[in-house]
């Protein structure tokens, strides 16, 4: 795992097409933008986890 530091406006590059800003620090929140093609799925981690669990569900039945 990589772990950065980064203030409102700066950006982080991963791989060429995507990119994440920072776009608000308040307190313990933090907002971010992404920009990446539409091909590319991005999900937060508690839908992920969400939807890999519904599928394990309905593989088990």
């Amino acid at each position: 795992m990589l772990v950065l530091s980064r203030k409102e406006g700066e950006v982080i590059k991963i791989d060429r097409d995507i990119t994440v800003t920072i776009t608000r620090i308040e307190g313990s929140r933090v907002r971010i933008a992404i920009d990446a093609p539409s091909y590319r799925r991005i999900l937060r981690g508690e839908l992920q986890d969400r939807e890999e669990a519904e599928v394990a569900t309905s593989a088990g039945r």
